[in-house]
């Protein structure tokens, strides 16, 4: 029987709520954006993600207590609410703004280990220019101090259009800041978006001290800009190597969590993160064997 039947016959032995075996340890999340569609409540969305395979997912900032709602009623199923998403901005002066309720919002998810994804936005000081002594790096410090007492991590979450939209630029700030609950996620399509496709496996190299979760998603290669349709896909489509990807993240030693970006794909959530789980499978054993 050649590799690619006998992994599909193992697939399907194995059932599809159930992880592959050969693959990667990283656990594989879905973020919201590809699974908040119409049709479904939100119950049902969390059970679709149980029923696909999925290790947990990413969710969006809202109050403490419902995020602990959302974080407890995803435990019953088993599954992990792996990141939120939160927003704060910096100003030219290095000041940092950020909702009064993080510190809450940190208290209400303790025992959860989650991620608080913190995308800045604003205009802040240049990053070859920290020297750790600026507004914005010690709040972030005490913002990483308040997560660890938790149990939580912070990731700063590179996005185009942003303060720290270059991953190589977040992780420099995250290696200023120089907490160990303090980290960097690693966007694909964010990464493609701006320009760094060929810098990706160095600016990886550079970050792997630092680098606490991944995103990822089907993209085509060669694109830049803001062409959302091309850079956010299933994952068994587009033209960019993600096996090679998941290889080098092997190779710098990441384990985190890695997850699915759906942003805008059109469909039903269903036919968004099937062939995504299928795909990731497969990427993912390959990798784990190369």
């Amino acid at each position: 029987m050649s590799g690619g039947k006998w992994l599909a016959v193992a697939v399907l032995a194995l059932g599809v709520g159930q992880a592959w075996a050969g693959g990667l340890p990283n656990p594989f999340y879905a973020m919201d954006t590809a699974f908040q569609r119409a049709g479904l409540t939100q119950a049902q969305q969390f059970e679709l993600v149980k029923e696909l395979g999925y290790a947990g997912f990413a969710w969006h900032e809202e109050g403490p207590e419902q995020a602990k709602a959302n974080a407890d009623a995803a435990a019953k199923l088993g599954l992990k609410m792996f990141t939120i998403y939160c927003a704060a901005s910096v100003t030219p002066e290095g000041d940092l703004k950020s909702s009064p309720k993080l510190p809450d919002l940190m208290a209400a998810l303790k025992g959860h280990g989650t991620i608080l994804w913190l995308h800045i936005g604003g205009r802040g000081p240049a990053f070859d220019k920290l020297t750790g002594e600026e507004p914005v790096v010690k709040k972030l410090r005490e913002l990483s101090a308040v997560a660890a007492e938790n149990g939580l991590r912070i990731a700063i979450y590179p996005h185009v259009g942003e303060w720290t939209a270059k991953f190589a630029d977040a992780t420099k700030l995250a290696k200023v800041v120089n907490q160990p609950a303090f980290g960097v996620t690693f966007n694909l399509c964010h990464a493609l978006a701006g320009g760094e496709e060929k810098a990706i496996p160095t600016q990886l190299d550079d970050a792997k001290s630092v680098l606490v979760t991944a995103t990822i998603c089907g993209a085509d290669t060669g694109v830049s800009g803001g062409q959302w349709g091309r850079l956010i896909q299933t994952l068994d489509k587009g033209t960019f190597d993600v096996a090679a990807l998941l290889r080098k993240m092997r190779q710098i030693g990441f384990t985190g969590p890695i997850g699915f970006q759906g942003y805008n794909i059109q469909g039903d959530a269903r036919s968004i993160l099937t062939p995504t789980m299928e795909a990731w499978r497969k990427l993912s054993a390959a990798a784990a064997q190369d």
